[in-house]
């Protein structure tokens, strides 16, 4: 498999683009090498500019739930563009979008469309004070809920990727308000509680998707939820990657927890930029206009990402492809654990609903630090040999795997091929 084409790209796009890239995890900073750079993409496949074209698991890190260029899709947003691509002002299809959203969480009565998870996550915590009068949030520690600021700590999965503990530019003021717990670890939010009387609620991923897929034990996100309640604080949900992914709706209900204000964004725009917070009447009639909580954009609701949301979500309400994505990430997690044991190498596989990874350990991992005993050079040897035998990964140990409805047998055959091949790589590397 040859790369010429992205590495001369690579050169050209270090002139006038930072490392080449938009967003840092694509630099390939943590395995090495040059990124690729992506021509085209159709279902379950995606192709670069070489014309290697790979089974996609990244899947734009997961709103391209259905596969990519899905005709129903692509016949809604093609209607759309003919009557034209943004107006800045209200349409049809935020109404029919913002119905099949609430729908689809119980307790939402109401949403507010933005244009990315870092925007609602922003407007969701700027709501939480508002709503409650109190200053400080508390996050956990792994969890990553956009570049804001004031949640720029303790991050996950960019940051975790770049060995950063934070991010230069960030003014101590910005963060004191900030207060860091460790995820499966109620105490930890109690000691909070007990040395703070102003804390306006607690923000976290219910299916952590940035330092992995980390899933909570036993009863801690209800257990949460009902400590919450007796300080008078809200329970945001960060939905921004595990929104649809799980089941039509949230991972909340799935959990048995129905958080206060809920954030979304990845599948809700069939892969425009589009991200949506919402939450009960009585909370969200803070917003402005009707409240003092102000939050505007000039592209939120956006006609195009509108209609990529609905057609997305009409059809993947139509296909129901939730057991089947359970059945398939079983499948994989059989395979890479099965064969990991064939080569002698410690391996772990953590997977919810559509989403799952491997962490090359023998620990179990249940929260960041745990996540952080990963082997990253394991994984970049790993990573490379995927992408050679025709399976595109996201470039991190700390990053998530997304299945789409599109994939299929054939292609469960050859990624167990090069998981195969993968892992008899690492085990004669190290």
């Amino acid at each position: 498999m040859k790369f010429k084409e992205s590495q001369k790209l690579y050169k050209q796009g270090l002139v006038h683009l930072v490392g080449a890239v938009n967003s840092p995890v694509r630099a390939f900073s943590s395995v090495g090498g040059n990124p690729l750079f992506i021509k085209k993409a159709k279902g379950s496949k995606i192709t670069d500019v070489d014309g290697n074209e790979y089974i996609d698991l990244v899947l734009s890190y997961g709103p391209m739930i259905l596969g990519h260029r899905h005709r129903k899709v692509q016949k809604g947003v093609e209607k759309a563009l003919k009557n034209g691509y943004s107006f800045g002002a209200s349409t049809k299809n935020e109404i029919i979008l913002a119905q099949i959203v609430c729908d689809a969480f119980p307790g939402m009565d109401k949403v507010r469309f933005v244009n990315s998870g870092t925007e609602a996550v922003i407007s969701a915590v700027r709501l939480a004070r508002a709503y409650t009068g109190k200053d400080k949030i508390i996050k956990f520690s792994g969890c990553y809920h956009g570049h804001q600021d004031s949640l720029l700590v303790a991050a996950g999965s960019g940051l975790a990727t770049l060995s950063l503990p934070g991010s230069k530019g960030v003014p101590e003021g910005a963060v004191k308000n900030t207060l860091i717990a460790e995820y499966n670890n109620l105490e930890s939010v109690k000691k909070h509680f007990s040395a703070h009387d102003d804390i306006a609620g607690v923000i976290i991923e219910p299916i952590c998707g940035n330092m992995g897929v980390v899933i909570p034990q036993q009863n801690f996100l209800k257990e949460l939820k009902v400590y919450l309640e007796t300080k008078d604080a809200l329970l945001i949900a960060d939905e921004v990657m595990t929104g649809f992914r799980s089941k039509f709706g949230g991972a909340q209900e799935l959990l048995g927890v129905a958080a206060d204000i809920t954030c979304l964004g990845k599948v809700i725009g069939g892969g425009f930029p589009v991200g949506a917070y919402g939450a009960r009447n009585e909370i969200m009639q803070e917003v402005a206009p009707l409240g003092g909580m102000y939050q505007a954009g000039t592209l939120s609701g956006n006609p195009i990402a509108m209609a990529g949301g609905i057609s997305t979500l009409t059809e993947l309400k139509r296909q129901n492809p939730y057991h089947q994505f359970n059945k398939t990430a079983a499948i994989l997690e059989t395979i890479l654990l099965d064969t990991a044991k064939k080569y002698q190498v410690d391996l772990v596989v953590n997977r919810f609903g559509s989403m799952m990874n491997s962490f090359f350990t023998k620990n179990n991992v249940t929260n960041f630090e745990e996540a952080q005993t990963s082997d990253t050079k394991k994984f970049a040897v790993f990573f490379w040999e995927m992408i050679k035998n025709g399976v595109f990964l996201p470039p991190s140990q700390f990053e998530a795997w997304f299945l789409s409805s599109a994939i299929s047998n054939s292609d469960i055959k050859k990624i167990a091929k090069a998981v195969d091949k993968a892992m008899e790589k690492v085990a004669i590397s190290f």
